[in-house]
């Protein structure tokens, strides 16, 4: 069984941690209960780091010809100086991190959708953008795996977020230890998922590890790095993970008898139609690597990206929609 690395992820206070949202109530998050035990929780409230009590009076994000600006309105308070200057201060000192769980829509945290008022008194809602804390967190780590947790309730955003995590994550360990052979075989063993996502980068990535140029080792590592952000930046398309099953059917074909053939072709085709979900292929040709005894395929990251356990039970059935 694959042993995951545990990354390091800053994660809003208010889910499940503490008693610190405006109106003094703690959030209930199913995504953040489930990543406890995989995971090492940084929380963090920056309202309350920049010494707004709990429970404490709104605060709001207006335009200001153009730029945001943090107000509270009942004590006609500008946060901005503070909440810029302690979130510099913050991310500067944090150290190594893997990913971010922010709460959405909070004028602090929030990663998008975050509404920004016209002035600091009554006020129709001009535009959208980040909160203050959140917009610093994109700027200087908008490679990493960052959402927020009302988007981390969709199926197909939580495993491209889970799947990014852990990858990057395994990566990140094996930079710091520098082995040439670690790399060749990390490469190897996520070679059908990094398929699934972006082909091109694939080829490309296995071109750095091939290593023909003789670079050096801290080079083909930052090269390696480079893409495998690319490679995350766009979720796999249904037709990427057909051409993937194909390959590793391609490892059994020879084995299999006409009916096994003809229902694996069927599948495909109701994958294609929506009628299943990418899980009950990718189960069907784990089942036969197990049959057949393929380690090469039984280790590979495509079967299983991140730890099985944040598969939740209302997950089944879900899979297909990659865009």
């Amino acid at each position: 069984m694959e042993e995951f690395v545990k990354p390091r992820v800053i994660v809003s206070k208010c889910l499940e941690f503490q008693e610190c949202r405006y109106d003094g109530e703690i959030i209930r998050d199913q995504t953040v209960q489930n990543l406890m035990p995989f995971v090492q929780f940084v929380p963090v409230c920056p309202e309350v780091e920049i010494g707004l009590g709990i429970p404490r009076d709104v605060i709001r994000v207006i335009d200001n010809d153009g730029v945001d600006q943090l107000y509270q309105p009942a004590n006609k308070l500008d946060l901005t100086k503070k909440m810029n200057d302690y979130s510099e201060q913050f991310l500067a000192e944090i150290g190594e991190i893997d990913g971010f769980i922010l709460k959405n829509r909070s004028p602090s945290c929030g990663i998008n959708d975050v509404k920004v008022y016209a002035k600091a008194e009554k006020s129709p809602v001009v535009r959208t953008s980040s909160g203050l804390f959140g917009s610093q967190v994109l700027q200087r780590y908008g490679n990493l795996a960052i959402e927020d947790e009302g988007r981390l309730k969709n199926f197909t955003i939580r495993e491209h977020f889970f799947t990014k995590l852990f990858t990057i994550a395994s990566f990140k360990k094996l930079k710091k230890e520098g082995l040439l052979a670690d790399l060749v075989e990390y490469h190897a063993r996520n070679k059908y998922l990094f398929m699934a996502y972006q082909p091109t980068i694939l080829k490309k990535l296995g071109n750095i590890v091939g290593n023909h140029e003789k670079k050096s080792l801290q080079v083909i590592f930052e090269e390696y790095e480079k893409q495998l952000y690319k490679l995350f930046e766009k979720l796999p398309k249904y037709t990427s993970n057909i051409s993937v099953s194909q390959h590793l059917f391609g490892f059994f074909s020879k084995d299999l008898n006409s009916k096994e053939k003809e229902f694996f072709i069927s599948m495909i085709d109701k994958y294609q139609k929506k009628k299943v979900p990418l899980s009950s292929v990718a189960s069907l040709l784990r089942s036969w690597a197990i049959r057949f005894d393929n380690d090469y395929l039984l280790k590979q990251t495509y079967f299983a990206p991140y730890p099985e356990k944040l598969i939740e039970i209302s997950d089944s059935g879900k899979g297909r929609d990659y865009r």
